[in-house]
């Protein structure tokens, strides 16, 4: 189909348009198909591009964090500190280093452990916290010359967990993508039995109109010009309707986590614009095919 067919079709025809009833239950179902579509399509956006940032973040925050564990004998325990930190000062790739104190350790416990714990009473390790720059570091050779030098130093780069957590909110992204492509193929369906119902009401209308001379370009033209308009209105009624229930989402504040972050930042409000456009080009080449595969039935 070129552009010029296209703009054809979408300029209209005062004649052609009164083929194409401009009430009744399938104007109401492309409406409302449209408008929810919209709706869903901006939420499932808003999931993925939240679940992006967060991923995104989260794998850079994590890439750059590691945790050194001193385990040795309580009366040792401050030269091993002190032993681990030169070496962590001297590996080239690192910004920073420094131990963390009781309160902070008992605030990394307390979902656990509660906050009652006596924490005097138990042999804690020494936490080192390790901070690489944008360069990085060697994880084997720094861990084999702890080994080495500090006696049950471990250093930990939070690898075993952090990878199955940014994983799962990539899914999550996966799964908005997954989601935008359910509703495209939903309301394709919609719109294409939603045609084909109205095409059927009017088979006696079309007709006649061919036994005087009119070519099913005609007939088409009507059809898809009124029915993707329909579905253009819909879907920016949904749009609208879906951008102001992101705004009225409940924000977290400093909290980092997905579900306090999920909405559109930034250039990324202009995003949902384009819902209404892809919902107009769904209903436009799905009504186009609906009309062309009706009209060779009735010949």
């Amino acid at each position: 189909m070129s552009i010029r067919t296209i703009r054809r079709l979408l300029a209209g025809d005062a004649q052609s348009d009164r083929i194409v009833p401009p009430s009744g239950i399938t104007a109401h179902l492309i409406l409302f198909a449209a408008a929810a579509m919209a709706f869903l399509a901006v939420f499932a956006l808003a999931l993925a591009l939240a679940a992006g940032r967060v991923a995104d973040r989260w794998s850079d925050d994590l890439s750059q964090s590691a945790t050194l564990r001193i385990s040795g004998p309580a009366e040792q325990r401050d030269a091993q500190t002190e032993a681990a930190l030169t070496i962590l000062q001297e590996t080239p790739g690192i910004a920073s280093s420094r131990p963390l104190s009781v309160q902070e350790q008992a605030m990394l416990l307390a979902p656990w452990l509660g906050t009652d714990l006596p924490l005097q009473d138990l042999p804690l390790p020494q936490l080192i916290e390790v901070i690489a720059d944008q360069t990085g570091y060697d994880t084997d050779a720094l861990q084999q010359r702890l080994t080495d030098e500090v006696p049950g130093a471990v250093l930990d780069d939070h690898s075993r967990w952090s990878a199955p957590v940014v994983d799962a909110v990539q899914g999550l992204r996966r799964l908005g993508l997954i989601s935008l492509l359910l509703i495209a193929g939903t309301l394709a369906a919609t719109v294409t039995l939603a045609a084909r119902a109205v095409l059927a009401a009017n088979a006696q209308v079309i007709e006649v109109l061919r036994l005087v001379g009119a070519q099913d370009r005609f007939v088409t033209r009507a059809f898809v010009r009124r029915l993707t308009l329909r579905a253009l209105v819909g879907a920016s009624s949904g749009m609208v309707l879906g951008l102001l229930a992101v705004l009225l989402l409940p924000s977290g504040g400093e909290a980092d986590g997905f579900l306090t972050d999920i909405g559109f930042h930034g250039i990324g409000w202009l995003v949902p614009l384009l819902v209404p456009a892809m919902t107009a080009a769904i209903a436009f080449v799905a009504t186009w095919l609906a009309a062309r595969q009706k009209l060779t039935e009735f010949s």
